[in-house]
């Protein structure tokens, strides 16, 4: 899929086909995120793939924007690890990062995936520690669903020439 193309038609994905997704397929979309950039190069990102279907079912108590989790293949918790931070606070940023490249490289390869966020909510953070027995130097970010889409997207114009600004407000 073009660059352009990829950019101006991926979506939100709410609804997936109940089909299995390759490890191949997960790795190539990791490769993909763990190509953003990052403050200083650091790369303090970590990806817990969820396939587990108790695990996947248990999400949504502590995470309900995530309920599509429990129809689909599985989701991908987009992590920083803080000890590998070189300028401490920007693990927002390298992480957003690494999760729009994730959804990109999602859509680029043919499936649906929607962002569902966890930072900076603390209960949905603190659910995603227990469930996933995360270590107290990790912060979840953002919870990606993936899987074969059952709905349709396209292209929408978001472009908003009154948002743009030169050289001043």
């Amino acid at each position: 899929m073009e660059l352009f193309e990829a950019i101006h038609t991926r979506r939100s994905i709410r609804k997936f086909e109940d089909a299995p997704v390759s490890d191949e397929l997960v790795r190539d979309i990791l490769e993909a995120a763990m190509s953003a950039p990052s403050a200083g190069n650091a790369q303090p990102w970590h990806f817990i793939v969820i396939r587990d279907k108790a695990l996947r079912e248990a999400i949504p108590a502590f995470s309900p924007y995530a309920g599509m989790i429990v129809h689909a293949p599985l989701g991908i918790l987009v992590c920083a690890e803080l000890t590998l931070e070189k300028y401490p606070g920007y693990w927002v940023q390298d992480c957003s990062a690494a999760m729009q490249n994730l959804l990109l490289a999602a859509h680029g390869k043919g499936l649906g995936a929607v962002w569902t966020g966890v930072h900076p909510m603390t209960d949905r953070e603190e659910g995603f520690r227990k469930l996933l027995a995360l270590p107290d130097t990790v912060k979840p970010l953002g919870f990606a669903v993936l899987g074969r889409p059952a709905q349709e997207s396209g292209r929408r114009d978001r472009f908003k020439p009154e948002r743009i600004h030169a050289d001043r407000w």
